[in-house]
């Protein structure tokens, strides 16, 4: 009798491990996938769930946004010129058990591909316009990779360029092009400056010649350099400006 109780204590403390180990907690951002005796059977929701502790495997996989950076790589442009690039992909997954049975590690598998399309693309274009359509680009890169992380139940949601880095022999080229263009806007800034201004001055001395008001600024300027009696200044006064001291007498 005492063998019996001692086998059923044990019995008991066996089966009470075995229900605590079938117990599995699911948090709201996963997904469990459950594989019995190897071979799939379902996907869990959030919340307290119950395995066959041996015969059942419970995976669980985060289906939040992840953020994975893609390591600087060196790339030739279309033009033969070597840049370096640095990007960042956000991915989701869509599908747990697409992206646990049909891939071995899609966190790898993503940012590879990703690298890989972005060598892809580059190499494809221009550096004028890698530089100016780099939004345009990360887009065309997101497409590729997107194209074949579906089958593996993982939406890439963006693909981010960091940075883009330059030889220096092309850099110092790219600056003093940027200096001439901003001189050659200062230059055509200050003509059109000085267009506008002589065109102001011949409306106004049309007027003045008109109106006869030249030869009173005449008389003002000769009265401001003779206010010092010691100096002599002489002036050749055009016929102009003697018709306009007519028309002022005969009035």
């Amino acid at each position: 009798m005492e063998i019996f109780g001692g086998f059923f204590l044990v019995a008991l403390v066996i089966g009470v491990v075995l229900a605590l180990l079938g117990l599995k907690i699911i948090d709201q951002y996963e997904r469990g996938i459950v594989l019995t005796l190897g071979s799939y059977s379902y996907t869990l929701e959030p919340g307290l769930k119950v395995v066959i502790p041996i015969l059942q495997r419970l995976i669980k996989v985060d289906i939040r946004i992840t953020t994975s950076d893609i390591p600087q790589q060196e790339v030739i442009t279309k033009d033969n010129v070597p840049v370096g690039i640095n990007a960042v992909v956000y991915f989701q997954v869509t599908k747990p058990e697409d992206a646990v049975l049909k891939i071995q590690d899609f966190t790898y598998a993503v940012t590879q591909y990703a690298q890989t399309a972005l060598r892809d693309v580059i190499g494809g274009v221009e550096l004028d316009s890698l530089l100016v359509d780099r939004q345009k680009i990360a887009d065309e890169i997101k497409k590729l990779v997107d194209s074949e992380t579906t089958e593996w139940g993982v939406d890439v949601t963006a693909i981010k360029i960091q940075d883009i880095e330059l030889p220096a022999d092309m850099k110092r080229a790219m600056a003093k092009q940027a200096e001439a263009e901003r001189e050659r806007r200062a230059t055509i800034i200050r003509s059109q400056g000085e267009l506008s201004a002589s065109e102001n001055l011949k409306k106004a001395m049309e007027h003045m010649a008109r109106s006869g008001a030249i030869s009173l600024r005449t008389l003002q300027t000769i009265e401001a350099t003779t206010a010092n009696p010691a100096n002599t200044v002489v002036f050749a006064l055009p016929i102009q400006i003697i018709e306009g001291l007519k028309k002022l007498t005969s009035k």
